[in-house]
């Protein structure tokens, strides 16, 4: 479960993940996995018992001679993980081991700027604390539908959050709640959920991508999300598809995320709806008032050509983009997340079909394209991930 610490972290940091991952270890387990002289482990475990991070958990099975000890990590550390999409918002409180002890999810409007967001997150955490959920915070993880600074714990320009440019998130967050956060962009705390405890698990190279409102991509490259020089890569909503498209909200021309997303879908929806080209969305339209992505998933499962023919479209306008990633960064598996995975195998085999045509055999030779395993977790998964990271790195 999840990545092997990275060796070129400090030892406090390699034994906390191995606890984190693994559960409780004995002493002689933790030795062998990074090959530490006992004396310096047992420094090492006397600082983080002195620190109150780890405690001893009774004797450890006999491997012959004299039983070494378990040690875990201090079951009251708890973390925030905060999840905040263009139209949601998920937290959960998690122990040490990223348990989930709490949970919520509501619908929000991230463009309903960061005064009126952070009030509701902190009103959700408080009633959590109340709850007996947590006494205090160690860390706080947080995702943003956005381009994100993770140097300096804010988002920069992001297209659909109005009023959150250079908002300092982590600051705020931080000082609320007397804890270190951390901050990045929702797909990578996707990517980092699904690399932790779905099913890239075992992989070092992949790329996750979430279609919601919008799409994007995490890049994990050698176990590593591989975020660019300046925070922003994987950002194939932007990608242009066609020099003759429509005009994207980011201001250039026939972008990806024109012709397939959730608010692509919906237009085309009601296009459908409108020209009577679908019945079944007619139908959807007269009874709701309105139509999502949703609309054009269900009744694409019910057999509806046209829905059908609207995720079809879609799905080749994406595997149309990660075609040319996958030659150009040759990744082991894709994995397809967010709340358009939910059209299923319909977009999934459409996705496949362009991938493995356009690309070179030798990079689809042993490519897996595959949807989420954690769905909708897997944004608070990264982000409990997250928070331990900084407060694992915090620690001294």
């Amino acid at each position: 479960m999840g990545a092997p610490p990275q060796l070129t972290e400090p030892i406090s940091y390699q034994l906390l993940c191995l606890l984190r991952d693994l559960g409780p270890q004995s002493r002689v387990e933790l030795a062998d996995r990074l090959t530490l002289p006992r004396s310096r482990l047992a420094s090492e475990l006397d600082a983080l018992v002195d620190a109150s991070l780890i405690r001893g958990a009774g004797p450890a099975e006999s491997r012959g001679g004299r039983r070494s000890t378990l040690v875990e990590l201090n079951p009251e550390i708890r973390y925030a993980a905060i999840d905040l999409g263009a139209t949601s918002i998920d937290v959960e409180i998690t122990d040490g081991r990223l348990e989930p002890l709490a949970a919520h999810s509501e619908e929000a409007d991230i463009s309903a700027g960061p005064t009126i967001m952070l009030r509701r997150v902190n009103e959700i955490l408080q009633k959590m604390r109340v709850g007996g959920a947590y006494d205090r915070l160690s860390a706080i993880g947080v995702g943003l539908p956005g381009p994100v600074s993770v140097r300096d714990g804010m988002p920069v320009f992001p297209p659909i959050m109005p009023g959150w440019d250079r908002f300092p998130l982590r600051s705020t967050l931080g000082i609320e709640h007397g804890c270190p956060v951390a901050v990045d962009n929702d797909v990578n705390i996707m990517s980092i959920g699904e690399r932790h405890s779905g099913i890239a698990h075992t992989i070092d190279n992949f790329l996750f991508v979430k279609i919601g409102t919008g799409i994007g991509c995490g890049i994990h490259l050698g176990g590593q999300v591989h975020r660019g020089a300046d925070g922003c890569a994987g950002d194939i909503g932007h990608i242009q598809v066609d020099g003759k498209g429509p005009v994207c909200y980011c201001g250039n021309v026939g972008c990806l995320e024109v012709f397939f997303s959730g608010t692509a879908l919906a237009r085309e929806a009601m296009v459908a709806a409108r020209s009577g080209s679908s019945a079944a969305l007619a139908r959807r339209l007269a009874a709701q008032g309105t139509l999502t992505a949703k609309d054009v998933g269900d009744a694409a499962a019910e057999g509806d050509v046209t829905c059908i023919n609207l995720v079809r479209a879609g799905g080749r306008h994406l595997g149309e983009v990660l075609a040319g990633m996958v030659s150009f960064i040759n990744p082991s598996m894709i994995v397809i997340g967010g709340g358009l995975a939910g059209l299923g195998h319909l977009l999934l085999a459409e996705i496949r079909g362009v991938v493995y045509k356009r690309s070179l055999p030798l990079a689809t030779g042993n490519l897996l394209v595959v949807l989420s395993e954690l769905g909708p977790r897997a944004g608070v998964t990264g982000a409990a991930v997250l928070a331990s990271d900084v407060a694992h790195r915090q620690s001294f």
